[in-house]
């Protein structure tokens, strides 16, 4: 009876990468992937006018 419960034990995963490793290269992925914001008109709009006032 023991030899098989051995066998349907599941086995142990041992992982190749440290876990800090993996968040890691998850966040970079999400910063990489996500694509920049389109600037709110109202905080483009000023500065437009002070352009013209420069000009």
């Amino acid at each position: 009876m023991a030899a098989t419960e051995r066998d349907e034990a599941a086995p142990r995963v041992v992982s190749a990468v440290p876990m800090r490793d993996l968040l890691a290269a998850c966040a970079a992925a999400q910063v990489i992937s996500t694509p920049p914001r389109v600037p709110d008109r109202e905080a483009v709009r000023p500065r437009a006018a002070e352009q013209r006032k420069a000009a």
